[in-house]
């Protein structure tokens, strides 16, 4: 009997990333979910991220030590003020929680235990509508990003290329939690907040909070998490 064939799965624990991975599952490929914890200020979201792999019973679920607060350069990741005022949504201008390189950084260890599995595929959950002010959610990265890496890798260069999938590129948060819904996936499994309180509850009004709850309110769906504000 054949095996499903793998893949790795970018799992923040975030509503996006926990949908690329029920899309990939759905799809027939074995996950193998790749959590990154780079000591980000909503650290709560690991803890996300692994109830999300033991409920859809991940094949492999690494959780990666690297620390790019020793790089700092982004809200997420040094002592800079975490946006919460403007209108829901992120502009074109690129914001203070961007975290310098993070996508190209994380897809590149994602290459590397693709190709050490002998998996061919890789999910992302980016997307370019919401977030439109990070240059490495847009599908012009991902393209440039899958021919150097074919370059750079054994694998590549034999004619056994890495395959990114980007199941949520064009979609906005409304469809995202919609096919949370279809998918049977609960979305009070995952995180979005940027900033929780010390109790590590949601803000409710950083940027991330915000384009949840327009999402679900455009979808009228239940977003079941709880709110500070």
């Amino acid at each position: 009997m054949s095996q499903n064939p793998k893949a790795v799965v970018l799992l923040s624990g975030g509503l996006d990333s926990m949908v690329a991975a029920g899309l990939a599952k759905q799809a027939g490929y074995a996950v193998h979910a790749l959590t990154v914890d780079y000591n980000q200020r909503h650290r709560v979201e690991l803890a996300a991220a692994a109830r999300i792999a033991q409920v859809m019973e991940v094949a492999a679920h690494v959780v990666l030590p690297l620390d790019l607060r020793q790089f700092g350069g982004s809200a997420l990741t040094s002592d800079i003020a975490v946006p919460k005022t403007g209108v829901s949504g992120v502009g074109d201008d690129i914001p203070v929680t961007y975290v310098p390189a993070r996508n190209m950084i994380f897809l590149s260890l994602a290459m590397g235990w693709a190709e050490a599995l002998g998996a061919r595929h890789i999910f992302i959950g980016v997307n370019a509508l919401d977030y439109s002010g990070y240059p490495d959610c847009r599908p012009e990265f991902i393209s440039s990003f899958v021919a150097t890496a074919n370059l750079a890798t054994k694998a590549g260069v034999e004619g056994h290329g890495i395959t990114i999938h980007t199941p949520l590129q064009h979609w906005g948060k409304a469809r995202i939690a919609q096919e949370a819904a279809a998918l049977g996936l609960d979305p009070g499994m995952s995180w979005s907040c940027y900033d929780p309180t010390p109790e590590g509850i949601a803000c409710g009004t950083c940027d991330s909070c915000r384009l949840r709850r327009k999402g679900f309110a455009e979808a009228q769906l239940t977003d079941p998490t709880p709110y500070a504000a």
